[in-house]
């Protein structure tokens, strides 16, 4: 095993040592180092869960903010990287389905067969890079995006019907995907009745609001040039990881309460995050298999400590991630009342006097629908409208973002 030794204690720290003089947040440059590493791990390692479970170590991972939020700064050195692994076959950042499945039928890998160690097999690993995912989906794209679901599970066989009304198959189907995008791009290509299942319960969205930080002058260091080449060696390494993945007894201990715990304290009360819900578990083991591969080791082997960061890792990024749907939803002024909530928590005044709201949103609202976005952040204790005989109007802040959510997780508020 000589040839698979590495150089670095733990890929994703290194990666975010690369990067830390770069300005987007540290959630969306820990994101593209996992996707790097599940690029570069294929279908060739899996892992056996019970008789009729297998978890391949791919993820749909979707950064989301708004413009200049650095989330194609934050991929393009992920993207950098995996460029120059051979082995990783990518996807341009726009294509058609019908270009999609002829790229994934020409590619052909072979390596051993996960069952059976003597004999060879077929796979067709291919990683999507789109810096701008929702160029990659197009808009309501209902094909591409069942075809997304379908190879996401990586079944060993895919078959599809051609033009010419024949019959072809895809064998052994994996496909990774890493894409930047903002909430109105987003919610604007995916049909409303598509959220909360489907596509959206394979992905894990990492939202930020902000880009994390002012760098002025993003000079490379010597040491950064160095951890490149560290980055790229230990890469390739992965890359040559091939075989059935084991657990270790205080992995199964841990897994087992982490489910227990789970189902009776979901990190979300929204329904647009029920189908996310019912896949989280699938989340968790493919992220675990990643974290296991980051380590510089070459076991194999998923332990305790390994599902213990993995948890971490899932955590925090849910924390945020309803704010990627906030102001969808099948009311007419669903995403008005959301651009308000959000004017009114994030403005830091307790008080704000009528009519400087009023002209804020004189173009997007007229009386009528203004009085109804307040009277529902009235009732949902958000903020409320105070009547001063003599003086103007103004609109008292209730909440803050922090309480809004801790409400929220804790039930106290229908999300």
């Amino acid at each position: 095993m000589e040839q698979l030794e590495r150089k670095l204690p733990h890929w994703i720290d290194a990666f975010m040592l690369y990067t830390q003089n770069t300005e987007p947040p540290d959630l969306f440059r820990k994101w593209t180092a996992i996707s790097c590493i599940a690029s570069a791990m294929q279908r060739k390692c899996v892992m056996e869960w019970g008789t009729s479970l297998f978890f391949y170590p791919n993820m749909f991972i979707v950064l989301v903010g708004p413009s200049a939020a650095g989330k194609g700064t934050a991929m393009s050195p992920g993207f950098d990287l995996i460029s120059e692994i051979p082995s990783i076959r990518m996807s341009a950042n726009a294509t058609s389905l019908q270009a999609l499945i002829r790229h994934l039928k020409d590619i052909n890998l072979t390596d051993i067969d996960l069952k059976d160690p003597t004999k060879s097999t077929y796979h067709s690993s291919l990683t999507v890079f789109s810096k701008e995912f929702t160029v990659f989906l197009g808009y309501h794209n209902q094909e591409l995006m069942s075809s997304l679901c379908d190879w996401y599970d990586c079944d060993k066989k895919w078959s599809y019907d051609t033009i010419s009304r024949s019959k072809e198959e895809i064998v052994g189907v994996w496909v990774n995907l890493i894409g930047g995008t903002t909430p109105d791009l987003i919610q604007a290509a995916l049909p409303i009745e598509a959220i909360g299942g489907g596509l959206t319960s394979r992905i894990i969205f990492v939202y930020e609001e902000k880009k994390g930080r002012l760098v002025t002058m993003p000079v490379q260091t010597p040491k950064e040039v160095e951890l490149r080449e560290l980055l790229l060696h230990d890469l390739e390494k992965i890359s040559m990881l091939s075989g059935k993945f084991n657990y270790t007894s205080d992995f199964v201990n841990l897994w087992t309460s982490w489910c227990i715990d789970a189902e009776n304290n979901p990190p979300f009360y929204d329904n647009k995050f029920e189908g996310y819900m019912g896949r989280r578990r699938t989340h968790l083991m493919k992220l675990a298999m990643i974290i296991s591969a980051a380590h510089g080791r070459h076991d194999l082997t998923v332990s305790g400590d390994d599902l213990k960061e993995a948890v971490k890792l899932l955590l925090e990024v849910e924390v945020k991630m309803e704010g990627v749907f906030k102001g969808v939803g099948k009311s007419d002024i669903a995403s008005l009342i959301n651009n308000v909530t959000n004017f009114l928590v994030n403005s830091n005044a307790k008080e704000i006097p009528f009519s400087v709201f009023a002209r804020r949103y004189n173009n997007d609202m007229d009386k009528i629908t203004m009085d109804r976005v307040l009277d529902t952040l009235d009732v949902s204790n958000i903020a409320k409208v105070i009547h001063r005989p003599g003086a103007e109007s103004i609109i008292k802040v209730i909440e803050t973002r922090d309480k809004i959510v801790g409400d929220i997780r804790s039930g106290k508020k229908d999300s």
